[in-house]
């Protein structure tokens, strides 16, 4: 999983494996199970089917889930380890003040109020929407976008953080994005075909009755809709495509403030910069810089009264989760026709987990004091250092690199650099006002003071001690400005690691996430930056563009996959991810080899020890999800469906036949010149 240099440390989404304390899932009887195959079913013909296929018939998606697999297993356990760490601090009544406990405990506590919360119905956003009525001019829409970033609010028009300059990493630099709408893809505001329409409807139907709630007639309410929806989609009409945005050169234009402003006359960065409380910068990172020439013919094009209702639907978006129970089930039937969910998720688990977010590294500090062992971090170092020796190898034996690329690729791995469970220095939110009895307001003091943390590293020395995921997040990820590999202590737990496991179950599962993660220094975008982070070039032109051929075939290969029997996996899209998994399973196959029981036939429940790191790798990826989501995350998802996951890195590895004796005449069989041969 890779993380975006622009993402801040509120991310959260998963790979990776260790060792816990008692609390922690119990082993399975065994860790590959046959009773949840599907042994009638042939490895080379449906080897997803036969590694989970019973399993996947007894675990269908509970009601207030999207999908269920072996991440929402775990996932599940962790919310609930959260769980009894939150509840625990909140009835905790001789926790001192300004203590981790007693912050924690008074941030869910509040968020549990549901009594409050419902009284006070959209009462926490009247100020707000009551400051835009006041908007008179073009400058004053410009103010209120700035007010509104800075204060919590929301982050209309286009998008804004401190981030690394990918050109020079040790320099933090403001970075200026492209955004203003709400959709999750540009194509749902673009597009005609039955599922983009639906879900436009969906989106009318909740502002409509977003803007009913605080007051207007519903033909008003309406036309507000209206009106919005004709904004955000000049917008999606301007921003560059998914595709588009994974091309580092591309979105990467160092402008000066002056130079900016001839871009966007009406827009000052001058005066934005400083309402923005940015001191000192004479220029800025734009990804898209067409974007924002056509976002200023629209600041002109579009009347005074309409970009207020533009404003007024940026408050009633961030806010609807938060308010009374009629704002957050508008919210919930706009995504139930957007992802398919049957039931709305637990306030516990919804308030548990915002409190991981909010609080991350105060929540951190209780969940790894309980449920994460040192043993573990051993463990996992061990295998990291285990992994950079296997993929060292399987450099130096590439067939199709030169010498002097394939120095440099090296010098690039021994850079890794890994983290594992936890930051190191904790962050304590000085300054971050929590109280019990408020919680809209909490909210509101963590978003200011998010931002203003995130803005005060502009002139400081890049900090290597952040983690971009809390750690109980069941995820891992790779960051090429950092050139570093990172595992929350969330995902260190069985199918992807267990400490009793054998090694073939641990380097199946674990083994190849770490491969992947180190993979992705070396995927189609990864591989543009150099050991040090910086977007360079490393490259001969030849090595590139053989390079560059191996992956043209990875895509052709995913391109093939269809989902819902019509819809196909963009094999471009996901050209990194499945770089990662490719070459991560390799590294830890061979990895593995290195191992008494990688070198050994003996056989653990019927299996050999190749049979079963490949079905560890299976059944990570085993699971169910809803049609509406998955029709979603095929537009929006840089990962391959997990039945694709399964299948796409082994039918690409000779000892996946040898292993299952696939053979000609199967369906996954492909000739031993066709299969594709990466890191």
């Amino acid at each position: 999983m890779k993380v975006n240099y622009l993402k801040n440390y509120f991310a959260a989404l998963g790979i990776i494996a260790g060792s816990f304390t008692a609390y922690a899932q119990s082993a399975p009887k065994k860790f590959i199970d046959p009773a949840n195959m599907d042994l009638s079913v042939k490895p080379g013909n449906d080897f997803y089917e036969y590694a989970s296929g019973t399993w996947i018939k007894n675990n269908p998606v509970p009601a207030k889930e999207t999908r269920w697999g072996s991440f929402n297993e775990l996932r599940d356990f962790n919310v609930n380890a959260v769980r009894s760490l939150v509840e625990a601090a909140a009835a905790n009544k001789t926790a001192p003040a300004g203590s981790v406990t007693k912050r924690v405990g008074d941030f869910y506590a509040a968020a549990m109020d549901s009594l409050t919360i419902e009284k006070l119905g959209y009462t926490p956003i009247k100020a707000d929407l009551e400051r835009i009525k006041h908007i008179a001019n073009l400058n004053d829409v410009l103010n209120q976008v700035t007010y509104m970033r800075s204060n919590g609010i929301g982050s209309a028009l286009y998008g804004f953080g401190v981030g690394q300059d990918r050109k020079n990493v040790t320099k933090y630099m403001v970075n200026i994005s492209q955004g203003g709408t709400t959709l999750s893809d540009r194509d749902y505001y673009l597009k005609d075909d039955s599922r983009s329409v639906k879900i436009r409807e969906a989106y009318d139907a909740y502002m409509t009755t977003l803007f009913n709630l605080i007051g207007y007639d519903k033909e008003e309410a309406a036309k507000k809709a209206k009106t919005v929806f004709g904004i955000e989609k000049k917008l999606a009409e301007a921003q560059m495509s998914r595709l588009e945005m994974r091309d580092p050169y591309k979105t990467y234009n160092k402008l000066t403030i002056s130079e900016f402003n001839k871009i966007t006359p009406d827009i000052n960065w001058s005066t934005t910069l400083t309402n923005l409380g940015v001191k000192g910068q004479d220029s800025v990172l734009v990804n898209s810089p067409s974007f924002f020439k056509s976002l200023n013919g629209l600041l002109n094009s579009v009347s005074v009264a309409d970009w207020k209702s533009y404003l007024e639907w940026n408050i009633l978006k961030g806010a609807a989760n938060n308010l009374s129970s009629p704002f957050v089930n508008a919210s919930f039937a706009f995504t139930q026709v957007q992802t398919g969910q049957k039931v709305q998720t637990p306030r516990w688990q919804r308030m548990s987990s915002l409190t991981d977010g909010v609080l991350g590294d105060l929540l951190g500090q209780l969940y790894v004091a309980k449920y994460f062992k040192p043993e573990a971090k051993a463990r996992m170092d061990e295998m990291i250092k285990n992994l950079r020796k296997a993929f060292e190898i399987r450099i130096k034996n590439l067939d199709w690199m030169s010498d002097a690329t394939k120095e440099k690729a090296l010098a690039k791995l021994h850079a890794f650099y890994p983290k594992v469970g936890y930051t190191t220095k904790w962050r304590n939110y000085d300054g971050l006002v929590i109280k019990r009895d408020t919680y809209f307001q909490n909210l509101r003091n963590a978003g200011i003071w998010g931002f203003k943390d995130n803005i005060s590293q502009l002139g400081k020395p890049v900090d290597r001690t952040r983690f971009g995921m809390t750690p109980p997040t069941v995820n891992a990820y790779y960051s090429p400005t950092m050139n570093e590999i990172v595992f929350p202590a969330g995902i260190l737990q069985f199918p992807f690691f267990h400490p009793g496991a054998d090694d073939a179950v641990n380097y199946g599962g674990i083994g190849a996430v770490i491969g992947h993660e180190m993979s992705h220094g070396f995927d189609d975008t990864g591989s543009q930056y150099d050991k040090d982070g910086n977007l360079k070039n490393w490259w001969t032109d030849e090595d590139r563009a053989k390079f560059n051929a191996k992956t043209k075939l990875l895509g052709e290969q995913f391109d093939a996959y269809t989902v819902l029997d019509t819809i196909h996996v963009n094999g471009k899209l996901t050209m990194g991810e499945n770089i990662g998994d490719l070459g991560g399973l390799n590294a830890a196959y061979t990895a593995f080899k290195m191992t008494k029981q990688g070198q050994s036939k003996a056989k653990i429940d019927g299996f050999t020890p190749d049979q079963r790191f490949f079905l560890a790798w299976a059944q990570v990826w085993r699971g169910n999800i809803l049609p509406e989501t998955a029709a979603q995350l095929i537009k929006t998802d840089t990962h391959s469906p997990g039945p694709y996951r399964t299948i796409g890195a082994p039918v690409n590895m000779d000892a996946w036949y040898e292993a299952f004796d696939v053979k000609p005449g199967d369906k996954l069989y492909k000739k031993p010149e066709d299969r594709i041969r990466l890191w």
